[in-house]
């Protein structure tokens, strides 16, 4: 099967995962393709296990007798909360010229190249948009894709020389949860590469540090109409604690390695409100900073109007997986060479977000991050080009290639 045929039955799967779920997977739908994908390997002759979890694991054993590294290909099934990834519309746009792409005439969406410049390196692909009413799922069911279409090309091709191969494909990786209970000893990989980023040649290997805050404001709710000084509305307490956080530290105002506080939700009434945010930074000594920027905003708001006003909760999610990967910068020059050997110019770029791979570096599984030909992530603007799926799979032939000479 086309890796593109592949990838369009998978986004037709919703798998939203939910950010303040109990349960693991977050979300009752993620089974749904992990069954799917499961089945797909399953259907090639590989070994497939699905765990409690929901975490899809396939092997292709090493076909040559030198010991050689295993290697492991990770992709994440769960789509993002951001946007709705329910009753998916793709459609492809062959040959694509350039120009503005209309997404919905009736809803008179478009997608200018003036304002989505990733567009103009697309020229001449063929694309596949959404209707401008969902996301599409590139991320991540192109790489889970791609990575199907790799199982398939060495079963197929039993004289390809190989080592152990792994297929590893998580849940909620988009709320940060992807590899809270994936047991490393199962995956049986020496290293291992995430299919989750965006321009095919990309190679990332570093991220944000990341947190979660929580901010609980409680306040004192009295009738309006003889509220004069005795109600606090929490409302407008957590409106002056988001202003004592530095302005310029918002998403929209930084790029590169600058850091940001991302607002994700606000829900209150005037006896209580709940803020969310994430918190993220390359550098680590930064990122201690803007937590504590938080707990300086939180012992303000209490001096100010009263012990137990606000309530912060801080919890780390991951952290840059760099450090750890320059110890094993193997891992890397394998990926250059075959991206080089596709004929594409490398691109390192730091991920301004994080994936499976930094939590999994920071357990001892050094994993980069490579490009998938998926781009304008988490909204309905997501598109994905053909061809860069393809050569995804064609830079995956050619690491597993490598791998089996070292």
């Amino acid at each position: 099967m086309k890796t593109v045929d592949r990838f369009l039955q998978y986004v037709s799967f919703d798998t939203q995962s939910k950010e303040d779920s109990a349960t693991y997977p977050s979300t009752e739908k993620q089974w749904v393709l992990a069954h799917r994908i499961a089945s797909d390997l399953q259907s090639l002759g590989i070994a497939v296990s699905i765990d409690e979890f929901g975490y899809v694991i396939g092997k292709i054993p090493a076909n040559i007798a030198k010991k050689t590294a295993r290697i492991a290909f990770i992709a994440h099934m769960d789509t993002s909360p951001d946007a709705s990834g329910k009753d998916i519309s793709p459609r492809i746009v062959s040959a694509y010229d350039g120009k503005t792409i209309v997404l919905n005439e009736k809803l008179d969406i478009r997608m200018d190249p003036a304002v989505f410049e990733t567009l103009k390196g697309n020229i001449g692909q063929d694309l596949i948009v959404t209707d401008g009413t969902t996301l599409l799922g590139a991320d991540d069911k192109a790489g889970a894709a791609e990575i199907v279409s790799l199982a398939e090309y060495l079963m197929k091709n039993p004289a390809v020389p190989h080592g152990d191969v792994s297929f590893v494909f998580t849940p909620d990786e988009e709320v940060g949860r992807g590899t809270e209970k994936l047991d490393l000893k199962k995956v049986e990989a020496d290293f291992a590469y995430t299919l989750d980023g965006s321009t095919v040649g990309e190679i990332a290997y570093e991220n944000f540090n990341a947190a979660l805050a929580k901010v609980l404001i409680t306040g004192k709710s009295v009738h309006p109409g003889s509220a004069k000084g005795k109600m606090l509305n929490s409302i407008r307490v957590a409106e002056e604690f988001d202003r004592l956080l530095p302005e310029f530290m918002r998403p929209e105002a930084t790029e590169k390695y600058e850091g940001f506080n991302h607002i994700m939700g606000f829900q209150g009434t005037c006896e209580e409100t709940v803020i969310r945010y994430i918190i993220r930074n390359h550098d680590r000594a930064l990122f201690a900073r803007q937590k504590t920027d938080f707990e300086n905003a939180s012992a303000y708001i209490n001096q100010k109007y009263g012990a137990g006003v606000c309530t912060l909760e801080i919890k780390d999610q991951y952290f840059n997986m760099r450090e750890k990967i320059d110890r094993a910068i193997h891992v890397v020059d394998i990926a250059k060479a075959a991206i080089r050997e596709c004929g594409l110019e490398v691109i390192v770029e730091p991920i301004r977000g994080g994936t499976d791979g930094a939590r999994l570096t920071e357990l001892g599984l050094p994993c980069p991050n490579l490009g998938t030909g998926g781009y304008n992530y988490h909204g309905p603007f997501e598109y994905c080009s053909i061809q860069e799926m393809n050569l995804a799979v064609e830079i995956a032939k050619k690491i597993v290639a490598k791998v089996a000479t070292m």
